[in-house]
């Protein structure tokens, strides 16, 4: 079986991003731009060869995976001076597959079938054909075959109204890309190694340039600014959109949809406008999210109702249940089956049981909330006593009246009533009510003060 190897160009300064730091990691939905060539690349190849340069240093750390072969490119020279610095770590008898670090949209299949093609002819060149092709080297053809390509800027005239172009990506057998590499010269106006030129001279070493035109200009798009970074982003985020609504999901607006992670849904789920997927998200069977939702790494169940504007981070939904709007779920909550989490209401490392109810202007935190209880407006469980955390347990059944303070460590008992307004301090018995108020008072006499 021949070997595939992975050449990624990442050594570009990216000055037109103006940041602080290499173009490469800047994001399309939260994962970097090399990062997305990097899972293109080792989907479709055996090694990857990374070639890098400014502030590489910080290029290296945000990549995890060892196996990767880092090779260092101390100055630019051009795309040609790029790739020769990592062929001498790859065998003759392979295929090498050019590709960059700033261009995460390319599809495996597309990879793959460059591939093929290189194990077929020796070289083949991925092309697209752009309404307006500035900036790019032409591709030049002769009999339908191509011939050379041009870089812009050396093109003449007749040249620059081609709109073929070169997207960079091109596959060839290692020992043909050696040897072709050695030809190629700096005789052009940017005075740099032309990778380009290779093609040029395996024409003229007798090569059929096998072609691979893509219609997906986003696929082979690169990233040199913020306003290319956002459309491609954009560009991203709608095949997303696409694919899950071919896969079932309802997606009211797909130019207002993001998801930044891996979304897993079932039957019969609706997705309003404006919503923010991270991480890994689970939706059951017949669940709407409504309008301008943040969720992430959470699961939610089936016949869930997230209401809008609600917040729900590393948290577990049951089944039924409703939540919003205008919630915030905090991390190592569970909300049981057919509960209620209302507007205004935050909850953090907290299990609401089965048919329970906070339903407005509520915080939880660090509490266990048995079945059927119900949590009136204004409640809080005073967890943190400004140095630890302590515990709040509410048994089934029990009702905790408006407006009252639960003082941890506390344990509310079975089906016991807090009246509303209360300062708990003390466990409570089951079965009772509980209150602590002072001696409602009137005094008749009393007069409100005037100005004088």
């Amino acid at each position: 079986m021949i070997e595939i190897h992975a050449i990624i160009l990442a050594a570009g300064k990216g000055t037109r991003m103006n940041s602080n730091k290499p173009k490469v990691l800047h994001t399309i939905a939260d994962i970097s731009l090399l990062e997305h060539a990097l899972i293109k690349a080792k989907i479709v190849c055996s090694h990857v060869h990374v070639v890098y340069g400014h502030m590489g240093e910080m290029v290296r750390d945000s990549v995890t995976d060892k196996k990767i072969n880092w090779i260092e490119q101390s100055e630019q020279l051009g795309t040609g001076h790029a790739v020769s610095q990592a062929v001498p770590y790859i065998i003759d008898n392979s295929v090498s597959l050019i590709m960059y670090a700033d261009v995460p949209l390319i599809k495996v299949s597309t990879l793959n079938s460059l591939v093929e093609l290189a194990k077929r002819s020796g070289v083949s060149l991925l092309t697209v054909d752009l309404e307006d092709p500035s900036g790019y080297g032409r591709v030049i053809r002769k009999d339908n075959l191509i011939q050379s390509i041009v870089e812009h800027k050396d093109a003449k005239q007749d040249e620059s109204n081609i709109t073929e172009v070169n997207t960079g990506f091109i596959a060839i057998k290692t020992n043909l890309l050696k040897k072709y590499l050695k030809t190629i010269e700096t005789n052009n106006s940017q005075s740099e190694l032309y990778l380009t030129d290779i093609i040029e001279s395996a024409v003229d070493d007798g090569r059929i340039i096998e072609s691979l035109i893509t219609t997906d200009r986003f696929e082979v798009a690169g990233v040199n600014d913020k306003v290319q970074l956002a459309e491609i982003e954009r560009a991203f985020q709608q095949k997303q959109a696409v694919t899950f609504m071919q896969e079932g999901l309802t997606i009211k607006d797909p130019n207002r949809f993001d998801c930044r992670g891996a979304l897993k849904f079932g039957t019969d789920c609706i997705v309003d406008i404006n919503v923010l997927f991270e991480g890994n998200v689970e939706i059951g069977d017949n669940s709407s999210i409504s309008s301008n939702c943040v969720i992430k790494n959470s699961t939610i169940g089936n016949n869930v109702n997230i209401l809008p504007n609600s917040v729900i981070e590393n948290a577990v939904i049951g089944d039924g249940a409703s939540v919003g709007p205008f919630s915030r779920i905090r991390p190592d909550t569970r909300i049981g089956d057919n509960a209620k989490v209302g507007n205004f209401v935050e909850v953090k490392k907290t299990t609401i049981g089965n048919n329970s109810k906070v339903s407005h202007l509520s915080y939880l935190g660090d509490a266990t909330v048995g079945d059927e209880v119900n949590i009136g407006a204004g409640v809080i469980s005073c967890n943190y006593d400004g140095a630890n955390k302590h515990k709040t347990v509410i048994k089934d059944g029990a009702f905790i009246g408006s407006n009252s303070e639960l003082i941890a460590p506390i344990v509310i008992g079975e089906n016991s009533t807090i009246g509303a307004g209360s300062t708990i301090t003390e466990d409570a018995p089951n079965e009772a009510l509980t209150l602590s108020r002072t001696k409602q008072s009137t005094y008749k006499k009393w007069r409100r003060p005037s100005k004088k």
